[in-house]
């Protein structure tokens, strides 16, 4: 049986006191669920491992149950292949040139984006920030600031009805270098 090369995104994990998730232990719970060869990036819960199911769907369902068991938490978990991650930088469609990339963002979402309420958003009441429709995410770029940004504030599970969770374009360049290998 062959392995894939995943990445997990967890989401509001080590944000000041609450839902406080070592990597370590992240790695021992990783290795709990089948996964190997894991490997943390940074404290915000972003996790490469090869593992051999072959549904990321099953594995976030996995890990989020063994967070559940192991620390009483209630963490919402994505898990993308590799192969996928690499798409989402791939059809990222905005020209990076001279954009910061911790000021743009790739919300990551558990389904595709739902394109109605994006329709609903005015380009011009949240400019400069400006957003694009993806797959199964949504790239938004910040030119000023993303924590005082108002359209920042709408790529959230309540305002789009499913999970989401954000990594800043500099993270998901890291997360495409190691996961592919």
């Amino acid at each position: 049986m062959t392995s894939t090369r995943y990445v997990a995104l967890l989401r509001g994990i080590n944000v000041g006191r609450a839902n406080r998730l070592p990597m370590q232990t992240l790695r021992e719970l990783l290795a709990r669920v089948g996964a190997t060869d894991a490997r943390t990036h940074l404290q915000s819960g972003n996790a490469v491992f090869t593992h051999e199911e072959e549904d990321p769907l099953r594995i976030a369902g996995d890990l989020q149950q063994a967070i559940a068991e192991e620390l009483g938490l209630t963490i919402a978990c994505l898990v993308r292949s590799g192969t996928d991650l690499r798409r989402v930088a791939e059809a990222n469609p905005f020209p990076m040139e001279g954009i910061d990339g911790s000021r743009f963002l790739v919300v990551f979402l558990s389904g595709p984006p739902p394109l109605d309420r994006l329709a609903t958003i005015d380009p011009e009441a949240y400019a400069p920030d400006t957003f694009r429709a993806g797959e199964r995410e949504i790239y938004a770029h910040f030119p000023d600031t993303i924590r005082d940004s108002r359209l920042a504030g709408l790529f959230t599970d309540r305002w789009l009805g499913m999970t989401a969770t954000s990594r800043n374009w500099n993270t998901v360049g890291k997360l495409v270098e190691l996961s592919a290998g």
